[in-house]
């Protein structure tokens, strides 16, 4: 009898191993698409500390040349520009600003990023729009573009 038993018994191990190797395998499955998404995550947040440190650099150009930006030479709608590394910008102090401030979204953010200045009084309204797709952990990524909107006063 106890034979008959151990028979019936044989390939019970096998089985156990090949659901604990199912369960560690979901498992790895699982944890490769979490850092997926935190690599994802991890873009998108340097994209938009970029997008903040630009807003802040274009601020502090305006405040060394406070007198230009608080008579509108800094003003302009939504514009973009290609990345230009060798860019050699030339015209009065704003012209360059602006130029150099252009390139430097469309080369640290994304081609299509777009900045814009507008002016009332002295509070300036500097708008940053760039395209996150890469950074986007939706299955569907968005067509939007993501926005950074930063208030100053001069």
């Amino acid at each position: 009898m106890t034979r008959l038993a151990s028979h019936r018994q044989q390939g019970a191990t096998l089985i156990e191993v090949l659901v604990a190797a199912l369960i560690l395998s979901v498992g790895l499955l699982g944890l490769a698409g979490l850092q997926v998404t935190s690599v994802k995550s991890n873009q998108s947040a340097y994209i938009r500390s970029q997008a903040t440190l630009l807003a802040y650099d274009i601020a502090d150009r305006m405040r060394t040349n406070r007198a230009a930006a608080l008579n509108g030479t800094y003003d302009f709608g939504l514009t973009n520009r290609s990345c230009d590394r060798s860019l050699d910008a030339s015209g009065t102090l704003a012209e360059k600003d602006k130029a150099e401030w252009l390139n430097n979204l469309s080369c640290l953010l994304s081609s299509d990023a777009q900045g814009s200045i507008a002016r009332n009084g002295a509070v300036f309204t500097i708008t940053i729009k760039w395209d996150d797709k890469r950074g986007d952990v939706r299955l569907n990524p968005s067509t939007d573009l993501q926005e950074f909107i930063y208030r100053t006063q001069l």
